[in-house]
Formats: structure tokens, C-alpha cells, sequence
């Protein structure tokens, strides 16, 4: 209990960073259970399969994961050297226009803008707003604290996703997007009066031509993105690490791209059954990422926490994949009290292995390995999925492409289980001092 009590203290200079990341997770979850609907009636009205939405779907993952895979690592090289405030407001921002959208109408011409603009807003905030944010908890908690602090922010995000859920569940459809779109607005503006800078931000040359700036700037961004890459190949841990996080998450988001599709052809789900099936996902991830993980990550460390949670992960697509009746997929969403586990034990296995000055490089080139994942992903399981839910799919599985994506995270528990740990041997011994100055600076 006294455990317990000493990493919610250890969070208090995260209080103005993840308060508003709450609210944004809630506002952006509030909205998952009613726009399969929403999509499909525009799309293929009267019909509960829709092969246009899954490909649809599929494109716009594809799309991201092209461009995240540039945008990712220069958010958080960026996030390095200007500060991680200017970015942190960039992608909490851009969720608000693609709402908005769909608040104005949901016909197949604002259902097809909703798309382009989505696609823009998830290139820019999909995965950065993670990877800035464990940067910022990095710069600002002790290394030996760092796995807590991270269980708190994922652990926040599954608490954000139940309330995110149980609005959606008790809110009518119409009323949906009008609250998430106030909440979304709402958290730019608190973090641009009340989250403080912890970063040295770099000054720029006054007196060079502007096509000098943008020559030099391409050249340094080429010349980081070099330095990040480096950096990880050099490490065991890191490299590691890496080959993990690319076979979990080429896995993990072909399920997910496809899953609330899946079930609403297979089982006739709706909006309140989407809402209860990830309610079941995001309450016991609040207890296992927030009260269990900071307990037993001295006791077990990273790597076990790490296999276990990939371990929950296949049996989540196992059980998904060979449903055989309605109630099956929500004890297959019962598994995700243990494999949301796999991202606060990568995030603190990667903290450990950099260095506090390389920590935005680090997560950003995981975080793109990872895009690159996504990307792969929807271009076997969109046609896949939907040639098992037509009628001509060459035996009865609905579910066959989901069996396919759990395979994947057997591959990267193979890759865990011999994984070897490392502490970052360039860490300056003035790295706790400067922590302490910025914890400081912001209980002041």
C-alpha cells in the first residue's frame, strides 16, 4: 500500500500533462462504439458486412503507417531539441476537425472527408502523442521510478477509454460527437496555461537566409534521424526491443483495424455492445497498469512483464479468431487485463537502455518501427477479413485473419524470451540534477 501511495506522489509533476491526455483519450474514445455504425450505414446502408468500409479502414492504416514512419521519429527528435510542449498541443489538437465533420452529417460525401482529414490527424498524433509524453515523464521522474510512472500513463489511458466508453454507452448517438468535440478543444487550451516547459529549447541563428534554415534543417533532421537509428542497432537491448515491438504491433493493429467489423457481421453487434466489450478491456487494465505493475515490476522486472503480457496477447487473438458464440468475445477481452502490460514494460525497457538527452529519439525510432508494422498489416487484413465474412470464403472461420495476426505475436515472444537488459552507459552523472531542477519547477 505504501508502494502505491509513493508512485502517485512520484506523478505529482505529471498532474498538468496527463489530466488533459485523459480528457483527450476519453473525447476520442467516446466516439469508437458509434462510428462503425455511423460508417457502415453511410456506406452500405442496411447491410451489418461492409467489405468498402474494411478496405477503406485498411487504406487509411496504410497511409499512416507510410507516413509515421518519417513523421514519428521527427516528432521526437524535435520533441529533443524545441521542447515537448509546441508538439504535445500539435497532436492533441488535430482530432477536433475530423469530428467535427461527422457532428455536421453522416453521409457518404462527410463520411469520405472524415476519412482524409483522420488520416492527417493520426499521421501527425497516432503513437506521438505516447511517444512525447513518456519523454516528458522521463525528463522529469528518476530512473528507478520511470516503470511506475509509465504504468500510470497507459493505466490512465485504459481509465480514459471505460469513461470514454460509458458515455458513449449512455449518451444517444447524435449528442456523441458534440461532447467529444468540447472536451477535444478543451485540452490544447489547459495545456498552454498550466503545463510547463522542461526542455532547454535550442536557439536558432538569427542572421542566416531563410534557405540556409531550411537547408540546414533538413540536413540535421537527416543527420538525427542517422544518430537515432545508430543508436538503437548499438544497443542489444534496443535492437531487441525493436524486433519485439514490429512482430506485437504488425499483430495487434491488424486485429484491431478489423475486430469491431468482425463482430458487428458476425454477432450483429451495435454501439452498446461495442461499448461494453472495450469497457471489459479498459477496467482491469486500470487495475493491472496502475496498482499491479508498479508492485511487481521490482519483484519480476521489465522482461517478465514484458512475456507475459505477450503471452495474454495471443490468447486475446486465439479466443477472438475461433469465437463460436456471442459471449466469447468478451472473455477474449478479459486477456487484455494482462496484455496491456506490453506497453509500459517496452516503454521502461527502452528508458533504461537510452540516455536522458536521447530518451525522444529512442521511443520515436521504436514508435516508427512500429508504423512501418501498421502500415504492413491492413495489406493482408482487410482482404483477408473480408473474404472470410463473404460467402465465398473457403471454409467456415470468420475470424481467419484474426487467427493469422495472433501468429505474429508468437513470433515476438520468441524474440522476448532471450532478450538481455542493459542500462544506457552514457547516462551523465548530472542527469539527476537536472531532473530534481525540473521537478522543482514544476510543484512551484
Amino acid at each position: 500500500m505504501m508502494d502505491c501511495y509513493q508512485s502517485i506522489r512520484d506523478l505529482r509533476p505529471l498532474v498538468h500533462l496527463l489530466v488533459p491526455l485523459s480528457v483527450h483519450w476519453i473525447a476520442e474514445e467516446m466516439t469508437v462504439s458509434v462510428l462503425v455504425d455511423i460508417i457502415v450505414e453511410a456506406l452500405c446502408p442496411g447491410d451489418s458486412t461492409c467489405s468498402e468500409a474494411i478496405y477503406l479502414n485498411g487504406l487509411q492504416q496504410t497511409v499512416v503507417g507510410i507516413f509515421k514512419m518519417v513523421v514519428l521519429p521527427l516528432l521526437g527528435q524535435l520533441a529533443d531539441e524545441y521542447g515537448r510542449k509546441p508538439f504535445l498541443l500539435l497532436t492533441v489538437s488535430t482530432s477536433v476537425f475530423p469530428f467535427a465533420l461527422l457532428a455536421i452529417s453522416g453521409s457518404r460525401g462527410f463520411v469520405y472527408a472524415y476519412y482524409v482529414l483522420r488520416t492527417i490527424s493520426y499521421i501527425l498524433s497516432q503513437g506521438s502523442i505516447f511517444c512525447i509524453a513518456v519523454a516528458y515523464a522521463a525528463d522529469v521522474v528518476q530512473d528507478s521510478k520511470r516503470a511506475a510512472a509509465f504504468s500510470w500513463i497507459t493505466g490512465l489511458f485504459s481509465a480514459s477509454h471505460v469513461l470514454g466508453n460509458v458515455l458513449a454507452l449512455f449518451l444517444p448517438s447524435r449528442y456523441i460527437f458534440e461532447v467529444s468535440i468540447g472536451l477535444l478543444i478543451f485540452c490544447p487550451v489547459y495545456m498552454q496555461l498550466f503545463l510547463v516547459e522542461v526542455v532547454n529549447r535550442k536557439q536558432e541563428e538569427q542572421q542566416s537566409p531563410l534557405h540556409s534554415k531550411v537547408l540546414n534543417a533538413f540536413k540535421e533532421r537527416s543527420k538525427s534521424m542517422r544518430y537515432a537509428a545508430t543508436l538503437v542497432f548499438r544497443s542489444p537491448t534496443l535492437k531487441g526491443i525493436s524486433l519485439i515491438s514490429f512482430f506485437y504491433e504488425l499483430g495487434m493493429s491488424g486485429i484491431s483495424s478489423v475486430l469491431l467489423y468482425y463482430l458487428k457481421a458476425a454477432f450483429g453487434f451495435t454501439k452498446n455492445q461495442f461499448s461494453e466489450i472495450l469497457m471489459v478491456v479498459g477496467a482491469g487494465s486500470i487495475v493491472s497498469q496502475m496498482l499491479i505493475l508498479p508492485l511487481i515490476n521490482p519483484l519480476i522486472g521489465e522482461k517478465m512483464i514484458l512475456c507475459a503480457g505477450l503471452l495474454a496477447s495471443i490468447a486475446y487473438g486465439l479466443l477472438y479468431g475461433f469465437a463460436w458464440a456471442s459471449w466469447v468475445p468478451y472473455v477474449s477481452a478479459s486477456f487484455g487485463v494482462v496484455y496491456i502490460l506490453v506497453k509500459p514494460s517496452t516503454y521502461a525497457i527502452i528508458s533504461k537502455a537510452s540516455s536522458s538527452g536521447d530518451q525522444g529519439k529512442a521511443q520515436g525510432f521504436v514508435a516508427g518501427v512500429q508504423s512501418i508494422a501498421s502500415l504492413l498489416s491492413p495489406l493482408a487484413m482487410s482482404p483477408l477479413t473480408s473474404w472470410f465474412l463473404s460467402r465465398s470464403a473457403p471454409f467456415n472461420c470468420k475470424g481467419f485473419s484474426i487467427v493469422c495476426a495472433s501468429l505474429s505475436m508468437v513470433v515476438a515472444l520468441g524474440c522476448a524470451l532471450p532478450l538481455k537488459l542493459e542500462s544506457s552507459p552514457h547516462r551523465p552523472d548530472s542527469d539527476d540534477d537536472h531532473n530534481g531542477e525540473n521537478i522543482e519547477a514544476l510543484l512551484s
